[in-house]
């Protein structure tokens, strides 16, 4: 990651954004609407009095600004948040997504602007140290409905008994009841599951795979995604990802750079 910049440069820098790719909104004030899906802090999350919180709410309000259009956010459940793209529900996902080629077949992504990977959560005195270890057969392995983690596991391991299921914390419970052998999902969930389990669970962060993140469009819209492509070369260059991450994350931030785990904004 980027080395920080001081908080008076990146708020300088951030004022510039609005406008800044020198054309007026041709949307007519039509709102900006962006679909996340509010259950994965510190990205999207509610905040005091069940506000849209997070890195992703904040992103999307600055795109908006950028854009010259109002923002109206949308919580989608994950499931449903590409059909909700599709039928012109939500004009762009900002909600963590990672750009896969299985996706990038129905939709169209911005450039990156995370990098992460899959990882796994383990009973603390789970002999498994790496995926490796993971045995058809012998072991079961809990995944989130329509993650990468479940499209990864169906294909690169199809014989390993997988629990599919609808939520993060069911996968979690799954871990610590002993019903499965571990749960694959991203660095940050599983980071944060185990600084909440500590006494009962070991995370094992060194990536099955890296994953990029990215914003979710429609195919077709050329100018669009060329505009929120400015965007995030402008977030970037401004420090403005940098100053989210100190915000929101600066404890997994330190934490991964201490493990030497690859991380987060480029």
């Amino acid at each position: 990651m980027k080395c920080f910049v001081s908080a008076l440069v990146a708020a300088s820098a951030l004022l510039l954004l609005s406008g800044c790719d020198g054309k007026p909104s041709d949307e007519g004030g039509k709102p900006l609407v962006v679909g996340m899906e509010l259950a994965y802090p510190p990205f999207e999350m509610r905040g005091p009095h069940n506000a849209p919180d997070g890195i992703s709410v904040r992103m999307a309000e600055d795109l908006a600004e950028f854009l010259g259009r109002p923002l109206e956010i949308r919580d989608v459940e994950w499931n449903g948040i590409i059909p909700a793209l599709q039928s012109g529900k939500i004009d762009a996902i900002i909600s963590s997504m990672t750009n896969t080629p299985e996706r990038a077949r129905s939709i169209a992504f911005s450039d990156g602007y995370v990098t992460n990977g899959l990882c796994m959560l383990v009973r603390k005195d789970s002999p498994i140290q790496s995926i490796a270890d993971v045995k058809p057969g012998e072991h079961k392995l809990a995944v989130k409905l329509a993650t990468t983690g479940h499209q990864w596991a169906r294909q690169e391991i199809p014989e390993v008994d997988l629990i599919t299921l609808d939520e993060a914390a069911a996968c979690v419970l799954e871990v610590l009841q002993g019903k499965v052998d571990a749960y694959i999902y991203d660095q940050i969930s599983i980071y944060q599951f185990w600084k909440k389990y500590e006494d009962e669970t070991r995370p094992i962060l060194n990536p099955i795979r890296e994953e990029t993140w990215a914003i979710g469009m429609r195919q077709g819209e050329e100018e669009f995604h060329g505009r929120v492509n400015a965007f995030l070369k402008q977030y970037r260059d401004s420090g403005r990802f940098d100053e989210l991450a100190d915000q929101y994350m600066a404890e997994q931030k330190a934490a991964f750079e201490e493990m030497g785990v690859p991380f987060i904004f480029h």
